[in-house]
């Protein structure tokens, strides 16, 4: 019996460690019975076809991936192996599954949908920064637009005003990036969770805070350093990601699989970021 995992662009192994942990927990341990084969495309799209492939010529039993565009690749390249997925925002708006009810196909898995997270994650900004006007969304070019939209509507309706920027490639020219969020005034950052986003978040934490703009990131990316990490474990997502494949390892089918969706949501205040931004924004020159 083998398994085979594909990460998502971007190095996820901190939650990989979840996702094998819960799978030795539910009595699959690595050994003869059970191999593990951990791809990452490190950022490169390019390269899914690729990994991809090899994976499906070693003829794994399921492959589990991370987030929508992964699980695309996977899918123009296999219609037969199981898919189990996990930190997908909107699996049918990223026609991933055909419904949550009745996936069909051969994917199915957890979704880290929220409704009201773009919302509170705005409130918390705002809450953290007095004055809060302005907000700059930065994505990636490569990613549908819906949670850039969503964080716009919610955006509006709580009276701030937003600056889309995006980002590409795996090499991104972050200096330009962050010089479109000073040319928009923002007076903050939400750094929305896509590939590339995710693979350069220290960077651009880093720019961020030395032109003093405090950031907001999902926690999972805590370690990039952030005023404010808010959003849906991605942990449970990973964990509960290895229910799925422990069910399908057992015989069951994806497309009679419901969809789920993470409950449980994390929040952290950096601290020391906190300060920093503080210190910073009371010797900023006026104006």
């Amino acid at each position: 019996m083998a398994s085979g995992i594909s990460l998502s662009p971007v190095p996820l192994r901190h939650l990989f460690e979840a996702f094998r942990q819960e799978l030795a927990a539910l009595g699959h341990r690595d050994s003869h019975e059970l191999v593990i084969e951990p791809r990452s495309a490190e950022g490169q799209y390019a390269r899914f076809p690729a990994l991809v492939t090899e994976l499906v010529d070693l003829r794994m039993d399921v492959i589990a991936v991370v987030g929508a565009v992964t699980v695309r690749a996977v899918k123009q390249v296999t219609s037969t192996i199981p898919i189990v997925f996990t930190i997908v925002v909107d699996p049918v708006a990223d026609e991933v599954v055909a419904s949550m009810e009745k996936p069909g196909g051969n994917a199915t898995g957890v979704t880290t949908f929220d409704p009201t997270q773009a919302q509170k994650q705005l409130a918390l900004l705002r809450e953290a920064i007095p004055g809060l006007k302005r907000v700059a969304l930065l994505s990636d070019q490569g990613v549908r637009k819906g949670l850039t939209r969503t964080n716009v509507e919610h955006a509006r309706a709580l009276g701030l005003e937003t600056e889309r920027i995006e980002i590409a490639g795996s090499t991104p020219d972050l200096e330009v990036a962050l010089a479109a969020v000073r040319q928009a005034h923002a007076d903050a950052l939400l750094l929305l969770e896509e590939p590339v986003v995710v693979q350069h978040r220290k960077q651009i934490v880093e720019f961020a805070t030395r032109d003093r703009i405090p950031t907001l990131i999902s926690p999972a990316w805590v370690d990039a350093g952030a005023l404010i990490a808010y959003g849906t474990s991605l942990t449970e997502g990973m964990r509960r990601m290895a229910t799925y494949a422990d069910k399908i390892l057992r015989g069951a089918k994806p497309a009679d699989l419901p969809v789920e969706q993470a409950t449980t949501f994390e929040l952290v205040i950096n601290r020391g970021s906190r300060e920093s931004w503080r210190v910073q924004r009371e010797s900023a020159p006026a104006g």
